[in-house]
């Protein structure tokens, strides 16, 4: 019997699958498709999920350079320029990187850690009883059933597995409203030496990589660093369009119609594959439930909504840094009552408000003079570096706070844990170092660094790393996802503040081994 069966191969697929094995279980991936998709669909990482995997160990290997993240001096909110210079903890990281090389990234790391990929295996049928799920395979040599403790869903918006579990999808869909996006060239003396924008005869300039609004629509100009040019138009008409592929002449008119003039677009350059789409209509749907017994879903297949801002990996690949460690609890015996329930109870809420922004900055990307004043009254708003902070907090996912259940009430509890440098004494060590083996942490930079007494009995479980740091903290328990469990500013912690401790140990990593009291 399988541990864990992971539907789909996608991002969040191989994501779960490198975190559950980093966690000791071995998972198994089924993926419908023959082969990793070359279609280009996501063109980057926005927000806290770039620090994320470089916690992970795997900035490097997407970015190429050895360099930490480091966040973006501006961004765009519903096509309104974000100063983000103007704020201090700037949360909106960026990485430009094209889905296929995030999932080719993803697919070597899995690999790496032991997990088997079967391409061509697509899931069909699903039965549960009190011990394991009987999934029903259609793979290229014919059906075949496989039993597995735990099943996963990372089988996108349509998902099969969560239609099989009979978990509804609650929500919206819009549908009028037309997206078209293409791989273009554009004469590079359109190209704004000032700004990285287009100065279009007859318009004036259209910043890059900014949704840019008119009163007929919007348009986008995106010229990423691989040497491809992306445009997209956004249009709202009840007007049908018919099921072939998008052509160049569809998004020049496109084009036109929102700008009022003629933008220049040629075929684009360079091999392809070269991307062309064409969406009609939009879905914003949140799955009711993210578990039914032995079945749980991550990613789409728990919520689909506005791509605008770039949120979508930003969520789902947080949704499986947070399941990971707590489905492997389970399947290793250590977890303590209600951990995996938490997976839902911590993670819905958080994709409820990334539907709320996104259908929010959607309003506000629509035609019309009610929409233009709207726009004028938050720009005003956007002047304001509290909300602007506000703002980028909320698209970053650096809003997130969990309530921890402890009786210990440092600000930082429940909070994703703050970057920082350690002096272990014969060296220095970033944070993202110590958790690239996604294994729960005690940071201790007390005196005499002293609570490791108080850790015995879960140190099976839980890493010591101690050294000075130079923060207001002296100590911070990590869960393997990177929210801080239980923290200390006090030089050597009371014993209420050592009780706390194993409380957060006990709630977080099961009781202590037995026989070990574990401090005073």
């Amino acid at each position: 019997m399988a541990d864990v069966v992971i539907a789909g191969a996608g991002p969040n697929g191989l994501m779960l699958a490198c975190e559950l094995s980093l966690a000791g279980t071995k998972p198994l991936v089924l993926e419908r498709l023959p082969e990793r998709a070359t279609a280009q669909r996501a063109n980057g990482l926005v927000g806290q999920v770039v620090r994320m995997l470089d916690r992970r160990g795997l900035h490097q290997r997407f970015s190429g350079s050895s360099e930490p993240p480091q966040p973006a001096p501006v961004f765009v909110f519903g096509a309104m320029p974000l100063d983000l210079s103007a704020i201090e903890d700037n949360p909106m990281y960026l990485m430009q990187v094209p889905q296929r090389r995030i999932e080719q990234v993803l697919e070597e790391r899995a690999v790496e850690l032991g997990v088997e990929i079967r391409w061509g295996h697509e899931l069909v049928g699903l039965t549960q009883d009190d011990d394991a799920v009987a999934i029903d395979v259609a793979g290229p040599d014919g059906h075949y059933r496989l039993r597995a403790r735990y099943l996963v869903g990372a089988d996108g918006g349509h998902s099969p597995t969560r239609k099989l579990s009979g978990i509804g999808f609650s929500g919206v869909t819009k549908e009028n409203v037309v997206s078209r996006l293409a791989h273009v060239s554009i004469p590079s003396s359109l190209v704004d030496p000032a700004t990285g924008g287009l100065d279009v005869p007859g318009y004036g300039v259209i910043p890059p990589f900014m949704h840019h609004r008119t009163e007929r629509g919007v348009l986008a100009y995106a010229p990423f660093l691989d040497g491809r040019t992306a445009v997209s138009t956004m249009e709202w008409s009840s007007a049908e369009t018919d099921e072939t592929a998008l052509t160049l002449d569809e998004l020049r008119a496109s084009a036109r119609r929102v700008l009022g003039v003629d933008l220049p677009l040629e075929p684009p350059e360079g091999d392809g594959p070269h991307l062309t789409r064409r969406l009609t209509g939009g879905n914003t749907r949140l799955a009711d439930r993210y578990r039914d017994r032995r079945v749980l879903l991550v990613g789409d297949a728990a919520h689909v909504h506005s791509a605008i801002g770039g949120p979508g990996l930003n969520l789902g690949l947080q949704d499986t840094a947070n399941l990971g460690w707590k489905l492997a609890a389970e399947l290793r015996g250590w977890a303590p009552p209600g951990l995996l329930d938490s997976y839902e109870a911590e993670r819905r809420p958080v994709a409820r408000r990334v539907v709320m922004h996104t259908q929010a900055q959607s309003a506000l990307l629509a035609p019309g003079g009610e929409t233009t004043a709207l726009r004028e009254l938050f720009g005003e708003l956007l002047h304001e570096p509290r909300n602007i902070k506000h703002i980028a907090d909320m698209m970053a996912g650096a809003d997130t706070r969990y309530e921890m259940g402890t009786s210990a009430t440092h600000p930082l509890i429940g909070r994703w844990a703050p970057d920082l440098v350690l002096d272990t004494g014969t060296g220095s060590v970033r944070l993202a170092e110590l958790t690239a083996n996604a294994r729960p942490l005690l940071l201790d930079m007390t005196e005499g660094a002293g609570l490791s007494e108080d850790l015995a009995g879960w140190s099976d479980r839980v890493e010591v790393v101690s050294g000075r740091s130079g923060t207001s903290q002296t100590a911070m328990l990590l869960r393997p996802d990177g929210y801080v469990a239980w923290a200390s500013s006090s030089a050597q912690p009371d014993a209420q503040e050592r009780r706390s401790l194993r409380e957060a140990l006990t709630t977080w990593f099961g009781p202590g081994t037995a026989g070990v009291s574990g401090g005073s």
